[in-house]
């Protein structure tokens, strides 16, 4: 049975590095010591080594080792051995090229879907999404497709934000956009908001955190979801 945890950030104000998620990754890692980071997604540049640096320094405050998928050779088979995966935040066009390129989506969603334990934050959570299309992220590369891993029958846009009504920007709001999806798409679309996840047991998606989020789906109008409360397609 497939088990994940997909949240909209790693880092929210005031806190360290998945620190508000380290409860409960203690206990959804439990009996699993050793972690599999993917850091393809690296935000701002920072080198794959300095990237698993981070997260390895986090996951030692629960007693979890980490190593990153660059320093393998085959990184199929480090993927099907994985005790845990871990796939990180930065560019999502970035991370999913180099999924593509590797010729490791398929099999990494073979191992998520034989129960493997995954963690995505930001694009991680991005490409647990039928597709990528609900990034924020600038399309700097060209990926092969959009298509991702489609361990959840919807699609995730990370770091949702409110309309500000005191704001004097006009352009686009992200629930216009995400309108602007609809207009050519039915993927039903969940707007997470900081400080909020998906835990995904089986085919059962319930919303984690402390805040709502916002649901849409083509031709409805969109409505909150409460913590707790699980995703029905």
């Amino acid at each position: 049975m497939k088990k994940l945890i997909l949240a909209s950030t790693s880092t929210i104000y005031g806190s360290g590095y998945l620190e508000y998620l380290l409860p409960t990754l203690k206990s959804f890692f439990k009996g699993h010591k050793n972690l599999l980071f993917v850091p393809y997604a690296r935000p701002s540049g920072i080198s794959y080594e300095a990237y698993t640096k981070i997260v390895s320094e986090a996951f030692k405050k629960i007693d979890i080792n980490v190593v990153g998928i660059h320093t393998f050779n085959d990184k199929q088979k480090a993927i099907e051995k994985a005790d845990g995966i871990f796939v990180g935040g930065g560019n999502t066009f970035v991370l999913v090229n180099e999924l593509y390129n590797q010729d490791l989506i398929e099999v990494l969603k073979n191992t998520i879907d034989n129960g493997t334990p995954y963690l995505g934050t930001s694009a991680g959570s991005n490409i647990a999404s039928l597709t990528m299309q609900m990034t924020n992220d600038m399309p700097i590369v060209y990926p092969p497709s959009y298509k991702t891993l489609g361990c959840i029958p919807l699609n995730i846009n990370a770091h949702y934000l409110d309309p500000d009504p005191t704001s004097k920007h006009k352009g686009e709001t992200r629930e216009t956009r995400i309108k602007e999806f609809h207009t050519y798409n039915k993927i039903p679309v969940i707007g997470l908001r900081e400080g909020s996840w998906l835990q995904v047991d089986g085919n059962e998606v319930v919303l984690k955190g402390g805040l709502t989020a916002r649901w849409f789906v083509k031709d409805k109008e969109p409505i909150e979801i409460e913590t707790n409360h699980p995703i029905v397609i």
